[in-house]
């Protein structure tokens, strides 16, 4: 069963309203929605894996895309329909699920990894890679404790880190992040105690945006992974 145009259309527009809510504090985001530069892919379940191929399809037509005009700031956005009652845990689970399913694909279509990142989750290094291209993940979804992560559906942002390098270049990087910040700690009233930089710790631990500690282990293995130690 496939979505219908409707329902598509419902979710994309749900999706548009929250980031154009006043006190929503990504400006990435904002500025992305703002050029165009917002694509959402919506597909059925988070927790199924009916629409993986699709995703990725898309996210190697995301890369090139950006190979051919890496100016200003994208994101590729996947909502799922559905389930729209899972608590952190669930989604947390259901998320990593579609991202290693993704990543499988990747190795079957023989695409490389990103050679600026790590392929091992628990190296501060670490990103995933899709089409050759390093990305960060946002998960989003109605029982979020963050309010920033909060929207109607389980929602998957994908970022390719190349376009955050290129702001760090140009200096508008920490300005940006600062900022971001501020209006984060506004609308929950402290900062997000997951944020860090890429390389303080492995970003595996802010995907989902639950709040987890040091016992934590991150639930994903690339397959290329094997391949290196061989």
């Amino acid at each position: 069963m496939q979505i219908d145009d409707d329902t598509a259309q419902q979710a994309s527009d749900e999706l548009m309203a929250a980031i154009a809510d006043k006190d929503f504090p990504c400006l990435g985001a904002k500025s992305a929605m703002a050029r165009g530069t917002l694509k959402t892919v919506v597909c059925r379940s988070l927790r199924m894996a009916v629409d993986d191929v699709h995703i990725h399809t898309e996210l190697i037509a995301w890369v090139r895309d950006y190979q051919q005009d890496p100016s200003g700031l994208r994101s590729l956005a996947v909502v799922f329909a559905g389930p729209d009652d899972l608590d952190e845990e669930q989604f947390e689970t259901a998320m990593w699920g579609r991202l290693q399913s993704l990543a499988e694909i990747d190795d079957r279509r023989r695409q490389p990894y990103d050679s600026s990142v790590s392929l091992d989750p628990e190296d501060p290094h670490f990103s995933l890679s899709f089409g050759g291209a390093a990305f960060f993940v946002v998960g989003l979804h109605p029982a979020a404790s963050r309010p920033a992560r909060r929207m109607p559906r389980p929602t998957l942002v994908f970022n390719l880190h190349d376009q955050f390098e290129r702001l760090r270049e140009e200096g508008v990087y920490e300005r940006m992040r600062e900022k971001i910040l501020s209006r984060d700690e506004a609308l929950a009233g402290s900062i997000n105690p997951m944020l860090a930089r890429h390389g303080e710790t492995s970003e595996a631990r802010q995907y989902s945006g639950r709040l987890v500690d040091d016992s934590w282990r991150c639930p994903f293995h690339d397959p290329r992974a094997d391949d290196a130690r061989h």
